[in-house]
């Protein structure tokens, strides 16, 4: 696709895809909040929960950064999480200021256990779409995710 997508004299915000990806977002977090309220949970520890069951980070920092989540609000999260006895933190033997996340047996049991009801509700979320919309939606969502995070790094 050539460059130029956008142009401002046909530029609508309903079209836009900061919109339509922040829309989603609010349509869908509540409704996942509730889900997860039945399950003694937030989104947020489910979501932090999976974070360290898939090895996407292995500290506060990594998950608050790629959660763009206030690190002391994640730290909180996480007491929370290690009080119920589902994360554990140890301290690196390499460099004392690390603290590694690793989730406990009762942990991986949690994350396991609600997959199924994530997987469920998505399906449902996604029931209009065939299998090939969903994953051309998917493929292009993490496409936009990646040109997002190099664009990050690009930065003067």
């Amino acid at each position: 696709m050539s460059k130029g997508y956008y142009r401002p004299e046909t530029y609508r915000a309903k079209s836009a895809i900061s919109y339509l990806v922040r829309r989603a977002h609010n349509l869908l977090l509540p409704k996942l909040e509730t889900l997860f309220s039945e399950h003694d949970l937030t989104f947020t520890h489910w979501a932090v929960l999976m974070y360290l069951r898939d090895g996407m980070a292995e500290t506060c920092s990594d998950i608050a950064r790629d959660m763009h989540h206030d690190s002391g609000a994640l730290t909180r999260i996480l007491d929370q999480l290690e009080a119920r006895g589902l994360v554990v933190r140890q301290r690196s033997s390499v460099d004392r200021r690390v603290v590694r996340l690793s989730l406990t047996p009762a942990g991986s049991e949690t994350v396991e256990s609600l997959i199924p009801v994530v997987t469920d509700f998505l399906n449902g979320v996604l029931g209009e779409f065939s299998r090939q919309e969903a994953d051309q939606l998917i493929g292009l969502l993490s496409r936009l995710v990646t040109s997002l995070g190099e664009a990050d790094e690009v930065k003067p």
